[in-house]
């Protein structure tokens, strides 16, 4: 069921606004494609928001290192691991503090911004949806 993902532009990072996180993992499923689901509800800096984001979508420990190492973990290696059908990533309640400033979340952003990029140009789908804590 791609109904959630009709309107949305097969590239693209933005708000998850009006849609469900069930929804829109169930939405993957129907397309087959893989959904990524990071809750980011218990970080504080940015080596917690790398150290969730690498666990919870099962990626290597070098993605902890900086956000070159989280962008490289989601595109080259994928990329020649073999064919993909396409991504649903989810980035839930990013927080929003002192230690994790604005500046910290466009960084992050862009990193996804970026792989969206990586993807597009190979023609696979790459959505990611996001939220502030």
């Amino acid at each position: 069921m791609d109904m959630p993902l009709r309107t949305v532009r097969t590239n693209i990072v933005q708000s998850i606004r009006a849609f469900r996180v069930s929804d829109l993992q169930e939405a993957a499923q129907g397309l087959g494609h893989h959904f990524l689901y990071a809750n980011l509800a218990d970080a504080q800096t940015k080596q917690d928001v790398l150290d969730m984001i690498g666990q919870q979508f099962m990626l290597p420990t070098t993605v902890s290192k900086n956000f070159d190492a989280l962008y490289d973990n989601l595109t080259d290696p994928v990329h020649k691991s073999g064919p993909q059908p396409g991504f649903v990533a989810v980035l839930e309640h990013i927080p929003a503090n002192v230690k994790f400033d604005k500046e910290a979340r466009e960084q992050l952003l862009d990193i996804f911004r970026d792989t969206a990029d990586y993807w597009g140009d190979r023609k696979i789908p790459f959505r990611c949806f996001y939220s502030f804590l």
